[in-house]
């Protein structure tokens, strides 16, 4: 082997081989991925000579081989690439890639970058893990010199002559005695399936390829089927459930970009703080963190974005403020906003199905983002207790005799509302003779079941504000976009439309002088013995008195709000308030009852008569069925519950 030149790579940072062995990187495994991605652009440009007619003959078949072995502890990677002459090994190598090195050791060593191949540095990244790299390349020209080049990690090089006689390349790896990992078979395919398993040549090891090649979304939209698109997801999530709805990202200006992004169904086990997109760049795994280029409120999203126009030569910090990067983020958040809007219209019972997931982020992101509020605000949907009258079929006649009816497609609130579901300004809408600029609202639809029948009864519409993000977050956003808009919560106070406002049959005790009202209050209030607890009694408006509740509960909005925001900022569980409003509704038979056997005459031993002693246990034990649909019993209140119920139930199945 004629050695044609020995010398020294032209560096003046001296200690450069051993920043970039121990210091600099923390992630050695990146090294495969850069000399994978390095022999994809060697293939990639032979195959582009090829068109400019630059190549005679027949172009090799495009692969990547892998290799190992274990006993000269080698790791090698071909390709049927472009190749180099000697002239372009000196220039690539030697002065082009150690030079690049130079300045970025110098730059970056303190901020510690894994992204080398953005520099173009993807060959010096091999003396991470290697004590000795050596290439050996023919290039495509006729007539070239096949070229072997050493260097054992020092500025000292070797360049010689080869006997290679195919053109490409094979960088071959002396692997440095504690990364002996990557000779394991096990640990070569996890990392080509991390890093480069969408690149578009065929990477082979151990005779089979280990690579899936196909990049879905650099393919065009109509091309691909909807369960293309589901298998794709099931092979970046297995185990996962089925995604509710995708996008299909596709532009090449002003900047390039093309991906798929999946709306996954929320569990309550997933951090939807942290990002689950992964980032490509030209096909190359980069990373799977993308909090500072996909919007805060799209981070739950799943999926793959592939832009090589973002700068991933620099800190995090710094991509927060870089204008792509912000202009990336605005065309993600437009491009999730149309395709939600596109269901909205065209297929309004699958934007339904998919709603109690997407509808998190919807709100999340018109909290977050103006842009994106104003792009969403006429799809934000909530379910209501309104149901439509049923409108007459309207049939048009399709292909041959068949006719089909259009009635409930061609308005997509018509058949939103169909589903119960409505938007914000059909409530107003239809409601503003009744409580114009008002709002009831139902966060637990179990816990305040009572509430909203009592509403439903009277003809009242409520809407269910039930999500997570509702509370704290989406109602007081609500508040502050309609400010002349008033949101109450069911449970806080019954409007007066509830109840009966003549108060002038009130019986008067003749000989206390008090309504019947003032004697149920204090009646109450003496059962109780409870200051913290505001006994208030209506007559609740009802043909049915029997169907309506005896008590009720109720938090006043302003006084319950102000304890959620300090439980919330404290990171507690909201404990019940202890200052609370028992309503009790005057007209109940149950309450009527009560009061009259309040009055009972006998009198006991104790002073106080058997029928008025169940009169007050009573009055405990209708607080009690109050409270229930308000909040859970802790062990203590159950067993203070059942023994009352037991009384209660023991007096009376007693002779009275």
């Amino acid at each position: 082997m004629t050695v044609l030149e020995k010398g020294n790579i032209t560096i003046h940072t001296e200690n450069i081989f051993p920043i970039i062995k121990k210091s600099l990187y923390t992630n050695h495994e990146i090294f495969l991925r850069e000399l994978i991605s390095n022999s994809v652009d060697a293939i990639s440009k032979l195959k582009m000579a090829s068109l400019a007619g630059e190549v005679t003959g027949d172009l090799p078949e495009p692969e990547i081989i892998l290799s190992v072995d274990k006993d000269a502890k080698t790791l090698s990677i071909s390709d049927t690439g472009i190749g180099m002459t000697v002239e372009e090994v000196k220039k690539y190598i030697n002065q082009v890639a150690f030079s690049s090195a130079e300045e970025f050791v110098q730059k970056y060593q303190k901020s510690s970058n894994d992204l080398i191949g953005h520099f173009g540095l993807g060959f010096y990244s091999a003396f991470m893990v290697a004590k000795q790299v050596e290439i050996d390349t023919l290039s495509y020209q006729d007539g070239a010199q096949a070229v072997h080049w050493s260097c054992d990690g020092s500025p000292a090089f070797e360049l010689s002559e080869s006997s290679r006689n195919t053109i490409g390349t094979t960088i071959t790896l002396t692997l440095q005695d504690d990364e002996t990992e990557y000779l394991e078979p096990a640990r070569i395919r996890q990392l080509v399936s991390t890093y480069s398993d969408f690149m578009s040549v065929p990477i082979k090891f151990e005779g089979e390829t280990i690579n899936k090649q196909r990049a879905l979304w650099k393919e065009s939209p109509q091309n691909l089927t909807k369960e293309d698109y589901l298998e794709f997801y099931r092979y970046l999530y297995p185990f996962q459930e089925e995604p509710l709805l995708w996008v299909h990202l596709n532009t090449d200006y002003p900047f390039l970009l093309n991906g798929i992004l999946y709306f996954p169904k929320l569990r309550p086990d997933v951090d939807v703080t942290k990002g689950q997109i992964k980032l490509f760049c030209n096909q190359v795994f980069v990373s799977d963190h993308c909090e500072e280029i996909i919007p805060e409120f799209l981070m739950p999203l799943r999926g793959v974005i592939d832009s090589p126009d973002i700068p991933l030569n620099v800190s995090r910090s710094a991509l927060t403020s870089d204008r792509t990067v912000r202009r990336i983020a605005d065309f993600i958040s437009k491009k999730i906003a149309d395709r939600l809007k596109s269901v909205y219209l065209e297929d309004a019972l699958e934007y339904i199905r998919c709603w109690e997931d997407v509808g998190t982020f919807v709100k999340y992101g018109s909290i977050r983002d103006e842009k994106f509020k104003k792009q969403v605000e006429d799809i934000l949907i909530y379910r209501t207790t309104y149901k439509p009258e049923d409108t007459p079929k309207v049939e048009v006649q399709a292909e041959g005799d068949a006719w089909q009816d259009v009635s409930s497609t061609s308005d997509p609130l018509t058949s939103v509302e169909k589903e119960g579901y409505t938007t914000l300004k059909a409530y107003l809408d239809r409601n503003k003779e009744r409580h114009e600029n008002r709002v009831f609202y139902c966060t637990d639809s179990a816990t305040q079941a009572t509430y909203v029948q009592l509403y439903k009864n009277q003809g009242l519409e409520v809407l269910f504000f039930d999500s997570f993000i509702d509370t704290n977050y989406f109602i007081p956003f609500l508040e502050r976009e309609y400010t002349n808009v008033k949101f109450t919560r069911v449970d806080s106070e019954l409007d007066p439309t509830l109840l009966e406002k003549d108060h002038s049959s009130e019986i008067v005790d003749p000989a206390t002088n008090k309504t019947r009202s003032e004697v149920i209050k204090e009646l109450f209030e003496k059962a109780l013995n409870n200051p913290r607890i505001n006994v208030r009694v209506e007559s609740i408006k009802s043909d049915d008195p029997k169907g309506t509740p005896p008590a009720m509960v109720l938090l006043p909005e302003a006084m319950r709000r102000l304890q959620e925001m300090t439980a919330l900022m404290q990171q507690q569980m909201m404990s019940f308030p202890e200052d609370h409003v028992l309503m009790v509704n005057s007209s109940h038979p149950l309450i009527q009852n009560i009061l009259s056997l309040s009055q009972g005459s006998i009198i006991s031993g104790s002073g106080e008569s058997p029928s008025a002693e169940l009169a007050k246990n009573l009055c405990q034990h209708v607080y009690d069925l109050a409270l229930i649909a308000q909040k859970g019993f802790n062990a203590e209140t159950m067993t203070s519950f059942i023994e009352r119920s037991n009384s209660v139930l023991t007096k009376l199945t007693e002779k009275i």
